[in-house]
């Protein structure tokens, strides 16, 4: 079943009872004679736009769900903002003010015109503002215009202004004047760049009149804060020649399901009312008020209302909310490695978990950053330190939360644990003794994957925790894992996820007491003392729920969780892999490994057999009859998500796209009461915060209904600032902090354990008012004494071009304030440096990096296999390590490799090994599916002595094995050679496939001189390679090496095969075969071809069967 987006359940009423003390006449919609001094004359009756049958879509009802009674649970009181009735500053008046009302048109001439400026002089008579209406170009000087705070473009159509009269209302624009653009005013002036820039966006075209959803997305702009969530209303909708988005602050869009746009439609991006700062001054626009009924329309003439009051400037609003230059990205630590979870306390502290158990601690006072304990944690498979969260009362009892993997765990067996442990802020030190134990989840360490560890607390005091199932997936062909035979228990998530007597593949909710015990809360999904049940369970059937976030309105939970990753569907096993954000506002079951996304089924594999059954019955409740089930054997019926979709993407949710990594972030709440210079603003009070890890992109759900579980819009969140385009990488974790601020994890781009370009930031609301950015760095970072270092500020700026004074602080008490000063260390230790930018106001950017005299970083390489080497699922390989010391003896004992299955951008690790050579194992079974982009990562790591400082240094080195089937539209970079005179775009492009082999997608427009590449590649044990390619008329391609111009190792002739999408393997065998590793290109020397995907001949990087 194919689930329609959820939207609000019931259709809101539109306001029909909101009075704004409109004459009677108004509400009967008569046409009245024109207010202005200038008469009104008629123009052309032809609309330059679209017009066509109306053809509105229905409601699409939404299925109920079959739910659990629903507890009783205390929340908060809402804070009231502006714009919101009940808030501490809802001003129902403003101050006098006048208004112009133009109203020309040498175009289309709208006949509410009329009606339109009588409605305008209502309004401003009930409100206490004064009314010009005119057609009169005349007003428009410097003397004409200074009586007004706002001027009007009521329908405008044409070119209504001379250069003279442009140029005199740029000035007042520029001087802080105001403008109000309505309905046509989006029509006008097409030869004045700097009219459409203030307007926002250009009118393309318009299908006929007729009802639409309008989404209100901005709840605190006066405009648009007494709207519902979806405001249903009959107007003429407009499609723009732009999306304004970006530049401009969008305050509503329209839902294009909800009516026929027409050709010209926008589609799930659409905004129809938005508002902005520009020039100087002040700019709003409305797309409604096309027909005369808008302006006896109360819910619209209060919009009217708002919105002419707001570009007046006597009423205060918020216009730069949502735009990228309003906020900035302050770096507070870019030292990281494998950073994972973050918090913030309630004095600004931040606490930050690496993997390998640090507790990282960054100072608001000195901005550096220090390790409060080190956690003896295991790193097997996807363990280690993994969560943190602080106590609601961490102000005045210190009780840091972890979620971690011991490597000693005693009498108890494999298992992670959540541990309490205080915080001694006068040392910034957490003392491991101080631990309790207080909850432990069993675990089994010999499989990969899926950990969990995400914790937060609810309004009442609750810890939540998410775990994952604890369930290898790469031998289930990226369908769900339920092999039941002897002896593959960690291949079955049924003993797990769907196992009411288990804690993994769940969300825990427990009541921490004061003594390091716990309580259960009422309202979990199982009774204390149910038979076969654990009563710390809320919700159960989740895969790897990664990351949560919990609404401090409702206490609802946010789960995104990861899934399995076949690429498409197979009627034998069931559907492709998708990914889950879920609103948990109940106990329930919540479908893995028997349903996704839906509640579409899998269906039921016997793994001994290769035989399948039966779809699960996700609707009516599964039953669990697996023989590693210790639980109850009949589960409650399976609850949907409220936002699934694949690795292309789900068309019921499209301003997502694809990706595959759902990350759950928080819900912003706004405090009008907080005194802050960073928080967020009231537009964003309510919205629920989501990343997709792979697109490196952050969204905002917005929610609607009293229980906020049902999904209104989704849109992007600083795409300027949170964006790979913007050096942003992959979001890890999201939090607001005590400030109102968003504190965010960057992964970085790298896979392993030391990952430089990951960082904790903080991305704070500025209104335009940015801070220095500092950014520094060192030729050495770490050497024996004496150790002269150069250090460098390039990169340092000020986002508004500001100039700057910089000061270095080198850790040893001296201190320099050159741009990139020289300075030599005489004694041994350990030093933070400090760069400090200080712009003429004061504000300042501070940049951190450590300086370790007395110590010399290992080099650690992996000089087998290759980088880039080839190998087949299930081969044996291979691997030496080398490691230099300076300072120190090698021991390959403590020489440790980690061995991952990489897909996209990330990778899953599997294995742990020891040594400076040995043999390694990859996965007899991908897990993915054949379309996936999917490879295997090496990292190998060395962690010194410490030097003659006592300070130990790790180096690591990371490779990439290739798959011996690679899919060609994973490649790495496209082109044309240089001066090729062939047609269309340069490169390659991808499609969907239509190869009756399957493969996802293939590449194509392939034509005479275009190229692609792969790196990094080693053709070690390589022999040939087969091209999986189709060509109406046959051409040939070129394999090559090191460049698109580079030596020809190999030449494939792809023969006639008819048509674009008939597929022919055609090899290449390969000559003067290079070793090492490199980049390996193929070239079209002749016709035109599609390629599906790579084969490569030959043993790889592979150990011999019998060795």
């Amino acid at each position: 079943m194919q689930r329609e987006r959820r939207i609000l359940r019931t259709a809101v009423a539109a306001l029909a009872a909101t009075t704004l003390g409109v004459p009677t006449a108004l509400a009967a919609a008569a046409a009245p004679a024109s207010a202005g001094p200038a008469p009104v004359t008629a123009a052309p009756a032809d609309d330059t736009a679209q017009a066509g049958p109306g053809k509105p879509k229905p409601d699409k009802p939404k299925p109920d769900k079959p739910k659990p009674p629903k507890p009783d649970k205390p929340k908060p009181p809402k804070p009231g903002h502006p714009g919101h009735p009940g808030g501490p500053e809802d001003p129902t008046e403003a101050e006098p003010f006048d208004a112009l009302v133009f109203s020309r048109t040498t175009g289309f001439r709208h006949d509410s015109i009329p009606a339109g400026i009588e409605a305008i002089t209502a309004l401003g008579a009930e409100h206490d503002f004064t009314v010009t209406a005119t057609e009169d170009p005349g007003v428009f000087t410097d003397e004409g215009l200074a009586d007004y705070e706002v001027v009007v473009f009521l329908s405008t159509t044409g070119d209504v202004l001379d250069a003279d009269q442009q140029a005199a209302f740029e000035r007042y624009i520029q001087g802080g004047g105001g403008y109000a653009g309505v309905h046509a005013a989006s029509d006008t002036e097409y030869d004045w760049p700097w009219y459409g820039e203030l307007v926002g966006a250009y009118f393309l075209s318009h299908p006929a009149n007729q009802d639409a959803t309008v989404v209100v997305e901005d709840h605190a702009h006066p405009s648009t804060a007494h709207l519902p969530d979806r405001w249903d209303r009959f107007d003429e909708w407009y499609n723009f020649r732009s999306n304004p988005r970006g530049d401009v602050h969008v305050l509503a869009s329209l839902d294009e399901d909800s009516y026929d746009p027409g050709s010209g439609g926008m589609g799930e991006d659409h905004p129809t009312a938005w508002c902005h700062v520009y020039d100087g001054g002040r700019s709003w626009y409305t797309g409604g008020g096309h027909t005369n009924e808008s302006y006896a329309e109360p819910a619209f003439l209060e919009h009217l209302l708002g919105g002419i009051r707001t570009a007046a400037g006597v009423v205060d609003s918020d216009c730069a909310a949502t735009q990228d230059t309003s906020y900035e990205s302050v770096a507070l630590d870019e030292s990281t490695a494998n950073p994972m979870m973050l918090d913030v306390a309630p004095d600004g502290t931040v606490f930050y978990v690496e993997r390998d158990g640090r507790v990282q601690v960054i100072s608001p006072e000195t901005n550096l950053t220090t390790t409060a304990v080190t956690l003896p944690v295991t790193l097997a498979n996807e363990d280690g330190l993994t969560g943190i969260v602080l106590d609601p009362d961490f102000a005045t009892n210190s009780w840091v939360y972890l979620y971690w993997s011991p490597q000693d765990v005693g009498e108890d067996g494999p298992h992670n644990r959540v541990s309490r442990f205080t915080y001694d802020a006068a040392s910034g030190t957490i003392d491991p003794a101080t631990e309790v134990a207080v909850l432990k989840v069993t675990t089994q360490r010999d499989r990969c994957c899926h950990a969990g560890g995400d914790m937060q607390f609810d309004s009442a005091g609750n810890l939540v925790l998410v775990t994952g199932d604890n369930t290898d997936p790469f031998e289930s062909s990226g369908y769900a894992p339920i092999d039941e035979r002897p002896g593959r228990e960690a291949f079955d998530a049924q003993r797990t996820a769907a196992n009411s007597n288990d804690l993994r593949g769940k969300v825990l909710r427990i009541h921490p007491e004061p003594d390091g015990s716990y309580t259960i809360p009422e309202g979990n999904l199982f009774e204390p003392g149910t038979p076969d049940t654990r009563p710390e369970i809320y919700a159960m059937g989740f895969r790897n729920p990664f990351r949560i976030g919990v609404d401090p309105l409702t206490d609802n939970i946010h789960v995104a969780d990861y899934g399995p990753d076949a690429g498409s569907a197979n009627p034998d096993r069931g559907p492709e892999g998708v990914v889950e954000w879920n609103v948990v506002s109940e106990p329930g079951f919540y479908g893995w490994p028997y349903c996704t996304g839906a509640s579409t089924p899998y269906v039921d594999h016997d793994f001994a057999t290769g035989a399948s059954g039966e779809p699960f019955d996700c609707a009516g409740g599964v039953v669990n009859d697996s023989p590693n089930n210790t639980g109850i054997a009949q589960l409650p019926p399976a609850q949907e998500a409220e936002v699934w979709y694949g690795y292309a993407g789900n068309p019921d949710f499209p301003e997502i796209g694809g990706g595959g990594a759902p990350m759950g972030g928080p819900v912003y709440t706004y405090d009008p009461d907080l005194e802050s210079d960073v928080k967020w603003p009231a537009y964003w009070d309510g919205k629920a915060f989501f990343g997709e890890w792979n697109q490196g992109k952050v969204y905002s759900f917005q929610l609607a209904g009293e229980e906020r579980d049902d999904l209104v819009d989704i849109n992007r969140v600083l795409p300027g600032i949170l964006d790979p385009a913007a050096g942003f990488d992959r979001p890890m974790d999201m939090e607001f902090g005590p400030d109102g601020a968003l504190y965010v994890i960057d992964w970085g781009s790298g896979f392993g354990g030391d990952n430089d370009t990951s960082g904790v930031y903080r991305v704070a609301y500025t209104q335009g008012d940015p801070s220095p950015v500092a950014r520094a760095s060192a030729d050495v970072t770490d050497g024996p004494a004496p150790l002269a270092v150069q250090f460098s500020s390039e990169g340092t700026r000020h986002p508004a071009g500001e100039p700057l004074t910089l000061h270095w602080d080198f850790g040893d008490g001296t201190t320099s304030d050159e741009a990139d000063p020289a300075h030599t260390y005489t004694e041994n230790g350990s030093y933070t440096v400090q760069l400090t930018a200080t712009d003429p106001t004061g504000a300042t950017g501070v940049a951190n990096l450590t300086v370790v005299v007395g110590n010399t970083a290992p080099t650690v390489t992996i000089t087998v296999p290759d980088d880039g080497g080839v190998f087949a699922w299930g081969d044996r390989v291979a691997y030496e390590i080398a490691v230099e010391d300076p300072d120190g003896e090698v021991t390959c004992d403590d020489v440790t490799l980690y061995t991952s299955l990489g897909h996209d951008s990330h990778s899953h690790p599997i294995e742990v090994l020891s040594g400076c050579e040995g043999v390694l194992r990859t996965a007899a079974d991908d897990g993915h599916g054949a379309d996936a982009n999917i490879f295997w990562t090496l990292e190998a790591t060395y962690t010194d002595d410490g030097g003659e400082v006592g300070v130990p240094l790790t180096g690591n080195d990371l490779q990439v094995l290739q798959p011996k089937r690679l899919q060609a539209e994973f490649f790495t970079d496209t082109g044309r050679l240089a001066g090729s005179t062939s047609p269309g775009d340069p490169g390659v492009q991808r499609e969907t496939t239509g190869d009756s082999a399957g493969g996802g997608q293939n590449i194509g427009w392939i034509e005479v001189d275009d190229w692609w590449a792969y790196q990094p590649f080693s053709l070690h044990g390589i022999d040939a390679v087969t091209l999986r390619a189709a060509s109406p008329d046959g051409g040939t391609v070129s394999v090559r090496w090191g460049a698109p111009d580079g030596p020809e190792i190999g030449t494939a002739a792809v023969p006639a095969t008819g048509d674009w999408q008939v597929y022919a393997d055609v090899t290449a065998e390969l000559h003067d075969v290079p070793t090492g590793s490199g980049t390996l290109y193929f070239v079209q020397t002749s016709g035109q071809s599609n390629v599906n995907w790579l084969d490569f001949v030959g043993d790889g990087v592979a150990l011999p069967p019998s060795s």
